[in-house]
């Protein structure tokens, strides 16, 4: 699944007979109750915001910070949390909910509270030259700690839990509680993006470059693409990252392969696009981006934001090494996965001693295989499954 993208950001077939040809155009801080849907891609986003003050602009830093609503998990977790370890590396989950309420509502009925639909471990490694991302599968088997909600009501734990559950029932803090039960490692911060803010952050990049080797066609996401290079606007991305039913085996497993690869194309394209010698560019994305983010507490203003950024604003697609948390179909339940132990230990070991994730982590995986790959696919650097790259 850890597809690789080129210096330009385009995704290209690696295949012999891939399609290409030329671009074809696409049509065209609230609450944390309310809905969201996370990108981890708004992290590297964020990095526009460091230039902002040198810029002569710094005034418009108030509607910035008044676009930032964060959350604090903080209070909510405890003390009964991983040890911090001071190494110079970073971790951020990155998450976001299944929830169709609200101005997301044209994407489905919401039936009942939200779930975390899209989470991301993103490991930062000491220096901030290179980057790990472990993707959770939300319907993994997982033992959920208890927690406590948002009106601060205590939730039982429970075993043999989806792993979007926590968020379901717990909101962010449970979600962020759940992850360090079980990789031991300790969050550093937590970011969360919804439907509308995702599609104008794409929308004010002016879309996003890919290729496709096949035909995509899927009736729930309401993508159609055929064979070829396409320039995706806002609605076709959302639609990319969430199709799952035709390609790989319809599986979330695949529609992660799907969500990794755009994600490296769009951190290239903001690279490309000319954000540092456009001003009104980098306001523009600034402000799509402060008004689609939730972060927590310790990120819910421009300062901290920009110090943040400024510590993810040197990487390229080529540093960040993506794979699935080790995952097999569960036995009992084939809709269901649970964590591969032996594999899924090596990966949160390597990344608790800021290491390269071993290529072993993933030879038992269910995860990182079957075909979406082949459907989006990075150019000039293989697909990266198994290697694992230097911090």
């Amino acid at each position: 699944m850890s597809e690789q993208s080129s210096g330009g950001g385009r995704i290209l077939p690696l295949r012999p007979g891939g399609v290409g040809g030329p671009p074809s155009r696409g049509k065209r801080r609230k609450p944390p109750a309310k809905a969201r849907r996370t990108w981890t891609v708004v992290a590297w986003v964020a990095a526009a915001l460091v230039v902002v003050g040198g810029s002569g602009l710094g005034l418009l830093w108030f509607k910035l910070n008044g676009n930032l609503q964060g959350v604090d998990i903080r209070a909510a977790l405890g003390e009964d949390r991983p040890k911090n370890i001071d190494n110079g590396s970073m971790d951020i989950l990155v998450l976001g909910s299944d929830s169709r309420a609200g101005v997301n509502s044209e994407y489905g009925s919401d039936e009942g509270a939200a779930r975390s639909d899209t989470a991301m471990v993103v490991h930062v490694h000491q220096g901030h030259k290179k980057a790990s991302v472990v993707s959770v599968p939300r319907d993994t088997l997982v033992e959920r700690p208890a927690c406590t909600d948002r009106e601060g009501t205590a939730v039982p734990g429970q075993q043999r839990a989806m792993f979007n559950t926590a968020y379901e029932v717990g909101g962010p803090a449970c979600a962020v509680k759940t992850v360090e039960a079980m990789s031991g490692i300790r969050m550093d911060h937590y970011i969360e993006v919804d439907f509308a803010g995702f599609k104008k952050l794409i929308d004010e990049l002016g879309g996003v470059d890919i290729t496709t080797t096949r035909p995509i066609n899927d009736t729930k996401s309401h993508l159609d693409l055929p064979p070829g290079t396409h320039n995706l606007d806002g609605e076709q991305a959302l639609g990319l990252v969430r199709t799952r039913k035709s390609i790989g085996d319809g599986s979330d497993l695949g529609r992660i392969q799907l969500q990794q690869a755009f994600m490296k194309a769009f951190i290239e394209q903001v690279k490309d696009v000319g954000v540092f010698s456009n001003p009104k560019k980098l306001l523009d994305l600034a402000d799509a981006a402060t008004k689609a983010i939730t972060p927590d507490s310790e990120l819910d203003s421009v300062n901290e934001l920009m110090g943040f950024a400024r510590g993810l604003s040197a990487l390229g697609a080529s540093d960040v090494h993506m794979i699935t948390m080790p995952v097999r179909y569960d036995p009992d339940d084939p809709n269901r996965v649970v964590p591969v132990e032996t594999g899924a230990l090596q990966v949160w070991s390597a990344l608790k001693q800021d290491r390269p994730i071993p290529a072993s982590a993933t030879a038992d995986s269910a995860g990182d295989k079957g075909d979406a790959a082949a459907v989006v696919q990075a150019s000039g650097q293989g697909t990266g499954q198994g290697a694992a790259e230097r911090p």
